[in-house]
């Protein structure tokens, strides 16, 4: 009887499988109404009432976008159906956003608190030159805007409970993962000692800026030293002990452009205490271990693009329509991996080539002369 019954709820939920429930449950409804419809599956239907009631993929609506700064503001996001609330302060999730025509991905912080019961999330973004996407939430996205969503991933994340004593480092946007775990801290009531060192160019280059002042004068235990460049030039962290005196015995979490973090991990390495350093990397430096581009041929698709070795065979795919998988787009989290079926590739970081038949991340990789991906 028992496995009667477990064949049939896995029959039940099959068309609606490979979509994380924040329930289980959810998805026999969804597979027995797909069962139902055939050869039309629930979303053909749905999607009519609520474009948010998805079974094949993850979605959001866009709520609100507020100004934080000049460059940066918070969008928040109403998830649908299959979002989880589970997710841990200081782990991102993944936006893909649809602009004329095509679907443009990334990955950016929760700024919001977990809520077990699916409320809405937040990012913040922060506009750069060079960012397509994020200067297109910050001024161009407009309320009502339907989204994808990738499951919240990432190990720069708060633990639970928290030490009792913790140094935040961060710089620019890189404080937007930390901002999640403040937020937490406060409303949790975790009464941890905390030393927040971050720095900007100005006072309005600080995202965030009027809540953490509020954090410093309504917590006793959270401490903030606002270091601000273009006045005072780059922190120098020789000098971290006449700013927080123990931070040798404190577990410290780092976010912020690749300078501030080669620093910092310098500074702790050299101090004996790598062990007790979370860093997070938002981009990857470009170096001179590029590839030297090539023309990349992706072979299911039957698309092709020629790229110069600046550009990652991820952001290759996306330019040419293909929904390449992706995580952290920084060479973490190993969602990005695909067979190279010919050809040779190049690791932006380590200069190490990829030849026929190896698996490669395509967030860090760039063509090495042709090549081509079976995707």
């Amino acid at each position: 009887m028992g496995s009667t019954l477990h064949s049939l709820t896995r029959w039940s939920k099959s068309p609606a499988k490979g979509v994380t429930a924040a329930k289980s449950w959810v998805n026999v409804p969804r597979g027995l109404a797909a069962r139902a419809t055939t050869p039309l599956l629930p979303d053909d239907y749905l999607k009519m009432l609520n474009p948010l009631w998805s079974a094949r993929e993850l979605r959001g609506l866009i709520v609100d976008v507020h100004p934080e700064t000049a460059d940066s503001a918070t969008v928040t996001i109403k998830p649908g159906w299959g979002f989880s609330g589970k997710y841990r302060p200081g782990q991102y999730v993944g936006i893909g956003l649809r602009i004329d025509g095509r679907w443009h991905w990334r990955s950016y912080s929760l700024t919001s608190i977990p809520q077990r019961d699916n409320k809405n999330i937040t990012i913040t973004v922060k506009a750069t030159p060079e960012g397509f996407l994020s200067t297109h939430l910050v001024n161009g996205v407009e309320p009502g805007t339907i989204v994808r969503l990738a499951t919240p991933k990432g190990e720069f994340a708060l633990p639970d409970p928290p030490p009792a004593k913790i140094l935040f480092v961060t710089a620019g946007s890189g404080i937007t993962p930390v901002m999640a775990m403040l937020r937490t801290l406060k409303s949790r009531g975790h009464s941890s000692d905390v030393v927040h060192v971050h720095s900007a160019p100005t006072v309005d280059d600080v995202i965030f800026h009027d809540e953490l002042r509020e954090l410093e004068s309504s917590e006793p235990g959270y401490r903030l030293h606002l270091h601000l460049t273009e006045t005072e030039g780059h922190l120098d962290f020789g000098d971290l002990t006449g700013i927080v005196g123990d931070w040798k015995e404190r577990p410290a979490w780092a976010c912020g452009p690749p300078a501030l973090l080669d620093t910092v991990e310098r500074a702790w390495k050299d101090a004996g205490r790598g062990d007790q350093l979370h860093m997070e990397r938002f981009t990857i430096a470009a170096t001179d271990k590029g590839g030297e581009g090539g023309t990349v041929n992706f072979a299911i698709s039957d698309k092709t693009i020629e790229i110069d070795g600046a550009t990652s065979l991820l952001e290759a795919g996306e330019k040419v329509g293909i929904q390449m998988p992706f995580g952290c787009r920084m060479g973490i989290c190993q969602t990005c991996v695909l067979p190279l079926e010919a050809g040779h590739v190049r690791d932006f970081r380590s200069g190490t080539e990829h030849g026929a038949g190896d698996r490669i991340q395509t967030c860090i990789s760039t063509a090495s002369g042709d090549c081509t991906l079976k995707i």
